[in-house]
């Protein structure tokens, strides 16, 4: 039996949002390649996508939040993910429908599992992501339940895996 699914696609990687400040205000987008790489210190590999306002707002403020998505969320990829925060204000149609509240100051998705606010503490070329080495500032868990994965995304179509 062939195995199609392309080695990178095969663990159902989580999927977190980011929380990021630039000059116009908020921004969240969707990341995937995220990985814990210390203990200690505790540090975050997050990788962001080239051309994005999430990688124009770390690249000048070098401090961001991470967010742990839900499974429930999965709607949310359409959204944080397939648009873009330099054509659209992704914090106002994310505050209309009451979804967002605030956390160590910047604004966070209210059913998200957890939250980790990260500083920025290298910068790595990963090709057509830039991969920001971050140190751990603070984190809260927030509730329980099964992360948001690619899987997920999968079974609605959202994504192919």
């Amino acid at each position: 039996m062939e195995v199609r699914k392309k080695p990178w696609n095969r663990p159902n990687q989580p999927i977190y949002s980011i929380s990021s400040k630039g000059t116009n205000g908020f921004n969240m987008n969707i990341v995937s390649y995220v990985t814990p790489v210390s203990m200690k210190p505790k540090r975050y590999m997050v990788a962001v996508y080239e051309g994005t306002q999430t990688l124009d707002n770390v690249r000048l403020h070098p401090h961001f939040v991470l967010q742990l998505l839900a499974d429930e969320q999965y709607g949310l990829v359409r959204l944080l993910g397939k648009k873009s925060g330099k054509k659209i204000d992704k914090i106002a149609n994310l505050e209309k429908k009451k979804l967002l509240q605030e956390w160590n100051g910047f604004p966070v998705l209210k059913e998200a599992l957890a939250f980790v606010e990260l500083k920025v503490i290298d910068i790595v070329s990963g090709g057509d992501h830039e991969c920001f080495l971050c140190d751990v500032i603070s984190y809260r868990n927030q509730k329980d339940g099964e992360e948001l994965g690619l899987r997920t995304l999968g079974k609605h179509k959202i994504i192919s895996i």
